[in-house]
């Protein structure tokens, strides 16, 4: 895969390209150090897919630059790479495959490519499947989202232990890479001493691999260079078809919402649903960010085209898993204001409001309390001129 790097400082094209050169599959096929350089580029190179983007550059900046591909229908992935932790939030609310804070290391590089070039062969291959029913005879399919799940056509996987899906949910994450057996120490059986962590780790690599036998899959579980690592034969895992589907529909608009609300529909719950792996937050909150973010581009889509009802019904699914996400809850109040609900629009904001201090010690927004104190005038008068 041919990929790019957007960043003002010269230092950090030679820094990512010598890193870059040490991932198998990877071509960095250019470097640029302003947007307007890099947007020429991809318009000559229709191949190029992946780009490694700073945030803060002079001139056109790195979101500014994501947002222009957006609108264009780039199907190049962006990845943020940017010394500055503030910008993540936002830049999740664009279609961005994942967010590098400088310095960036190897292995979260390696990390973040490894799922990059999985959406670009899948891309570049056959078809994405939208439901698991059309998957091929065989082949292993995965459910992280909202649980951890393996099935095929043996039948499905029955867990001998806990942690033994967790070790499995672990490397799942972690595929394509070998895992050294003194993080997975670290990481999954931090806390016991030495010797029991150890013998545990034994336990449960012989556990899963038992978990796994039904299926034909105990081979999956590779021992190499005292560490672990999982390989398995073109797996359909519906995170990643999720974010997929994603990358393709970037802009949503009346042509494609349907589209969208079958995109919508595959997200069944977080990563790993209740699980609550310490190790896997970053992965939950970034795939978090990105169903949000889509998710409220589809109600705001739905609202363009007076669905409301459906768009209500979106919002209040969402604001019963994200209480605090405010977006939703402006979206719900626009749909209020436009449907001329004075009441629902108070009971909205107050309950809001009122979840805030109890929970957080906050107040909403300035620009929340802003647009309910325009909203309420706004139906006052209209109820008044009637």
């Amino acid at each position: 895969m041919k990929v790019i790097v957007v960043d003002d400082e010269p230092a950090m094209h030679l820094i990512l390209s010598k890193m870059l050169g040490k991932l198998p599959g990877i071509q960095v096929a250019g470097t640029f150090s302003d947007a307007q350089s890099a947007h020429s580029f991809l318009n000559d190179n229709t191949d190029i897919g992946l780009a490694f983007v700073d945030i803060s550059m002079n001139g056109e900046n790195g979101m500014e630059f994501t947002s222009k591909l957006e609108r264009a229908g780039s199907q190049v992935q962006i990845i943020f790479v940017t010394s500055h932790k503030d910008f993540a939030l936002e830049a999740y609310e664009l279609s961005v495959l994942d967010y590098l804070v400088k310095p960036v290391s190897q292995d979260r590089l390696q990390r973040a490519v490894n799922r990059a070039l999985m959406i670009w062969r899948a891309s570049h291959t056959t078809s994405i499947p939208s439901q698991p029913s059309s998957t091929p005879l065989g082949q292993t399919v995965i459910t992280m989202l909202g649980d951890v799940v393996v099935s095929n056509a043996a039948g499905r996987v029955k867990w001998i232990s806990r942690k033994c899906a967790e070790l499995f949910a672990y490397l799942i994450l972690h595929r394509g890479r070998r895992i050294p057996r003194s993080r997975l120490l670290t990481d999954i059986f931090g806390g016991m001493d030495l010797e029991g962590a150890v013998n545990y780790l034994n336990t449960t690599v012989y556990q899963l691999r038992k978990s796994l036998e039904p299926l034909g899959l105990r081979e999956a579980i590779r021992s190499e260079n005292d560490g672990y690592a999982i390989e398995l034969l073109d797996p359909a895992i519906d995170s990643i078809t999720f974010e997929r589907q994603l990358v393709k529909l970037s802009a949503i608009n009346a042509d494609n919402i349907e589209d969208a609300m079958k995109i919508e529909q595959l997200y069944t719950g977080d990563l790993f649903g209740d699980k609550a792996y310490v190790w896997a937050a970053h992965e939950v909150e970034r795939i978090v960010r990105l169903y949000i973010g889509f998710a409220v581009k589809l109600a705001a889509a739905l609202i363009a085209i007076r669905e409301m009802s459906t768009a209500s019904k979106l919002l209040l699914k969402l604001i019963d898993r994200y209480p605090f996400e405010e977006s939703i809850v402006l979206h719900l109040m626009l749909i209020r204001v436009q449907t001329k609900d004075k009441k629902g629009l108070t009971a909205l904001y107050m309950n809001y409001a009122q979840l805030l201090e109890r929970e957080l010690g906050i107040g909403p927004s300035e620009e929340m309390e802003e647009l309910y104190r325009i909203s309420m005038n706004r139906l006052s008068n209209k109820k008044t001129d009637q």
